[in-house]
């Protein structure tokens, strides 16, 4: 990838280009439908995102004993909102933000056997109805998802039904009527892999239960320690007397999940450990969201920002796009797509785009999202927050990683840091802590270099974020010449054509497939306006990647 230079020179290109003076073109929306099958997704770790407020860095007691990167270290709600106001998000092209869990963890520590962690990730859960205070308040919800909504931003948060937290001496275990504490899943079929415990200590909630369970003691005791049992329990009662589900565990969890949709408008809840539990569970959690939502929407009829359902994507681990819409437990298979979640999270794109030239990769993914999955989508992603074979650990190739991920047909997924190539290799930390590094906003700050990979990233979120036709539009090869690639995407009424690896600054491009002779036409990455002539393009650049929108 050629360098982007930060200070933008003035370009020599032929009579037919003219240099583009309306810089509100670098980021204008184009009044174009958000599309959950194309949009851009920036997944944060809450608590290593940003601290935007200090005073709550410290509590329950939670000490600085953690081995490296396994306790918490102060990002915070606060903290993303203060990056919504200040416009980061929208520069980068983002219309969802994913956040891992934010609902209170288990107050100790524990060791798995890579040292002594607290629940900084938000996968440990001691109470679903309350924000763990390390990363701030309900206020501090409301007053993020009403700041992302107003720049038309969308919020995701996390939901975890499949377990608790860790037992520790501070924080006991749930009672054997809402969980099993063993087996220990092998992993080697559909049973052994959902009734089960995933690891040692992770207590399993029985979601296949149907039989009534009263509340945990210790919840009650914590409930009527902060004045607020009776409220819980009556907002309970007319939970199960409207819906007339059986007081189950996994209705219980179901409601308190559900809260936050009808209490903060969120718009979807990424799906933790999906294939743990039953597919059931899936199509029952579906139907409580979307009934959760229609009731945010009927209430809140100023605050809807499209027609647009509730958004559930799934973490099926190890899922990839090859498999359909079945993913192969080996003595079963099973469609969690149906009556449940209109995505899963792609594991297989790293791969791809290690093995495959860029052309394959996305003509083979236009043509099962196309086909066989036609109406539901992917989350494609090139690094995450527990898979230890990121595409780039190194951080040797950050442009190509924004160009796959950004440029690939389904919605794409930036975890925090891959456009300013946060570290994943951290001095002293072990496994997955090495992919949950801070933030590195002084870098950002200071290095040229990192500054480019930003501005690369920057260009190519923007022009998705502006034409759904990029990632869930239809593909069309329109050339290749040695590694020179050119393909339109087309969805609806929206239509662009994108250039890649181009080594001669003397640019000249086929259109005629998509746009009309005099048709006026904007190269985004090198904010040019041309005219189509004679079916081509012909301009100067200083970039090997060409963005054309129509102006």
């Amino acid at each position: 990838m050629k360098k982007i230079f930060l200070l933008a020179s003035i370009a020599l290109f032929f009579s037919c280009a003219q240099q583009n003076s309306d810089k509100s073109a670098e980021s204008k929306n184009q009044n174009q439908p958000f599309v959950w099958e194309g949009a851009n997704v920036y997944f944060l770790m809450t608590d290593r995102f940003n601290n935007g407020d200090t005073n709550n860095d410290i509590n329950f007691n939670r000490k600085d004993d953690a081995a490296v990167l396994r306790g918490f270290k102060g990002g915070d709600i606060k903290g993303i909102t203060q990056k919504i106001n200040d416009g980061y998000f929208t520069d980068l092209g983002i219309n969802a933000i994913w956040m891992t869990p934010i609902v209170e963890q288990i107050h100790a520590g524990t060791d798995e056997g890579t040292g002594k962690s607290y629940g900084f990730h938000g996968y440990w859960t001691k109470d679903w109805t309350a924000i763990d205070p390390n990363f701030g308040t309900k206020a501090d919800v409301k007053e993020m998802v009403d700041a992302a909504h107003k720049k038309e931003i969308r919020i995701l948060l996390d939901a975890v039904i499949n377990h608790t937290g860790p037992v520790t001496e501070e924080d006991p275990v749930w009672p054997s009527s809402w969980v099993r504490t063993a087996p220990q899943c092998t992993y080697d079929n559909y049973k052994n892999t959902v009734t089960c415990t995933l690891v040692k200590n992770l207590p399993d909630i029985k979601t296949e239960s149907n039989e009534a369970v009263e509340l945990p003691a210790q919840l009650v005791a914590k409930w009527k320690k902060e004045g607020r049992y009776e409220q819980e329990l009556k907002e309970l009662d007319a939970f199960f007397t409207k819906t007339g589900y059986p007081r189950a565990p996994r209705f219980y969890i179901m409601k308190w999940l559900t809260d936050y949709i009808t209490e903060f408008g969120i718009d979807g809840y990424r799906v933790d450990t999906v294939k743990h539990t039953e597919e059931f569970v899936w199509q029952e959690f579906r139907e409580a969201c979307d009934f959760a939502f229609a009731e945010f929407k009927k209430n809140n009829p100023d605050k809807v920002l499209d027609d647009n359902g509730f958004y559930l994507v799934g973490e099926v681990y190890n899922y990839g796009i090859s498999a359909g819409k079945a993913f192969d437990f080996g003595d079963k298979k099973v469609n969690y797509f149906d009556k449940a979640f209109n995505s899963l999270i792609n594991f297989e794109l790293k791969w791809n785009a290690k093995q495959m030239v860029q052309k394959d990769v996305f003509q083979r993914y236009d043509s099962i999202l196309q086909n066989g999955l036609k109406n539901y989508g992917i989350f494609n992603y090139m690094s995450s927050h527990d898979d230890g074979q990121p595409f780039d650990r190194e951080r040797n190739m950050p442009f190509k990683t924004a160009t796959m991920l950004l440029l690939t047909p389904g919605t794409s997924q930036v975890y925090y840091g891959d456009e300013t190539a946060r570290e994943l290799i951290v001095e002293g930390a072990t496994g997955d802590a090495n992919l949950r590094s801070l933030m590195n906003w002084e870098k950002l700050k200071t290095d040229p270099q990192t500054q480019e990979i930003h501005t690369h990233w920057q260009k190519l979120g923007q022009f998705r974020a502006n034409h759904p036709a990029v990632g869930a539009g239809k593909h069309q090869l329109i050339s290749q010449v040695t590694n020179e690639l050119v393909f339109s995407r087309t969805y609806k009424e929206d239509k662009v054509v994108v250039g890649l690896n181009f080594n001669n600054k003397n640019i000249v491009i086929d259109v005629s497939s998509v746009f009309k002779n005099g048709d006026e036409l904007h190269d985004f990455y090198s904010k040019q306006n041309v005219k189509v002539v004679d079916g081509k393009v012909k301009f100067n650049s200083e970039f090997d990647t060409v963005l054309l929108e129509k102006k």
